[in-house]
């Protein structure tokens, strides 16, 4: 009976300490998603001297420096332009996508190459703060990146502008107009079919649909870019050529030539628009920043480009060759990463991601030439959405709201001017075929 007592005593014991044990890593495992979420819910970072409204320009740059990445501090110490200081604010995500990072945690591990994960279905993979001891800590910040909450599961620029400008002379010389489509086919959180939409015969993750709508010259190009679920293989991508009315599928390097003419790299879009396999990826450190972040609506805007029925406008451009957005800057929490080509001939040698550690958007990032040389720095607004357009309020996307890329050895810029719609009645799965480009285009 003695033996049967404390038989009884000891698994109660045993069961107390489990459930303690499991409470106290319950604890601990929301600490860790609290903390990616929300970085600013304790403490709200700051910097001596930095106040909101404050003009940085190259009379007080220098004060700044520290938390002013190198190739904008050096546009500012120029005089090529300046940054005006907003407030710190929280862009919080959307709560499915919070959920979806909480389920998955602990779960997600990366394979023995680069490119190979396992375990994820939705959410952030490695909410957990990177540390210079792991050697693959640049490669999982990476995957946030990859699988975050960039567009929500679909969205819309619908129109998009892009301004190719002389940097000396300040004259646009050319203005193309676009439409741009993204849609997510795995790891959906919030639009319907959740998690995945069906069928998916190719087991893409990912697609990008791009159409032309001016000038005449290039009108109705379209580009069609199919990335699958498996790093490992290489995107599908087509072009549409309105004025030879034929498709025609893009080779590997295509992507990293000038598109339409303009600054960009099709790899540029969005800050990196490629396969993780792609590159090797370090982590550099965790800073606190200056980056692009402002509410659209309490901005001066653009009343020129665009004006439509609802009365939207886009942001304004100014400084050196007008190739600087006008908005404000805040100081946050960013994740320096350096991303080297794997491929040897590749046009970079590198680029330096300065990726935010709230919504895993890349809002600044620098490339360098084959020779190490600073060649070009691109700068991506982002808007809270629930300071844009009614309905993008409550989408907890952080919307692209302008772009910036300068070329500084040609002493050229392509900028961006967006109306980002989260609807996804504007972006259907029928859009993302060759089929469309073909009917679209005849």
């Amino acid at each position: 009976m003695k033996k049967l007592i404390s038989g009884i005593k000891l698994s109660i014991a045993t069961t107390l300490i489990s459930s303690a044990l499991m409470a106290t890593t319950a604890l601990a495992d929301d600490k860790v998603i609290q903390e990616s979420f929300f970085p600013y819910a304790e403490n709200t970072p700051s910097f001596e001297g930095l106040a909101k409204g404050l003009v940085i320009d190259k009379s007080n740059v220098a004060q700044f420096k520290d938390v002013i990445d190198p190739a904008f501090y050096s546009f500012i110490e120029k005089g090529l332009t300046s940054i005006v200081v907003g407030e710190t604010t929280s862009l919080a995500l959307h709560q499915s996508y919070i959920d979806a990072s909480t389920e998955g945690y602990g779960k997600v591990t990366l394979g023995e190459k680069v490119g190979e994960i396992s375990g994820w279905d939705a959410g952030r993979p490695f909410p957990a703060e990177p540390s210079n001891d792991d050697p693959r800590a640049g490669e999982k910040l990476a995957w946030n990146y990859k699988y975050g909450y960039n567009w929500g599961d679909s969205a819309a620029i619908y129109p998009f502008y892009w301004k190719y400008r002389d940097m000396g002379s300040a004259k646009v010389e050319r203005t193309i107009k676009f439409n741009f489509h993204f849609l997510n086919f795995k790891g959906r959180v919030n639009q319907q079919p959740t998690p995945e939409i069906t069928p998916n015969p190719s087991d893409l993750f990912r697609s990008i649909y791009v159409q032309v709508l001016a000038p005449d010259d290039v009108r109705n190009t379209q580009l069609l870019i199919h990335r699958a679920a498996d790093d490992l293989k290489r995107d599908n991508s087509w072009l549409y050529l309105g004025f030879q009315r034929r498709v025609r599928r893009l080779a590997t390097g295509q992507v990293t030539d000038a598109f339409l003419g303009s600054d960009l790299m099709i790899e540029d879009f969005e800050g990196y628009n490629g396969r993780i396999s792609d590159m090797n990826w370090e982590y550099k450190a965790t800073r606190y920043m200056l980056m692009p972040f402002f509410n659209h609506n309490e901005l001066t805007l653009d009343t020129e480009t665009h004006s439509d029925d609802d009365g939207y406008q886009v942001v304004a451009f100014s400084g050196q060759g007008g190739c600087f957005p006008n908005i404000t800057w805040q100081l946050r929490k960013v994740y320096e990463v350096e991303a080297n080509p794997v491929n040897d001939s590749h046009p970079i040698s590198k680029r330096v991601h300065f990726m935010d550690a709230q919504t895993f958007t890349i809002p600044r990032t620098i490339s360098y030439d084959r020779k190490g040389t600073m060649w070009k720095t691109f700068t991506i607004g982002q808007s809270d959405p629930d300071h844009h357009l009614p309905a993008n309020k409550g989408s907890g996307v952080s919307i692209d709201d302008a772009f910036s890329m300068i070329d500084v050895q040609a002493n050229h810029c392509t900028t961006g001017q967006f109306k980002g719609q989260v609807d996804p009645e504007l972006t259907t799965p029928s859009m993302f075929s060759v089929q469309h480009l073909r009917a679209t285009g005849s």
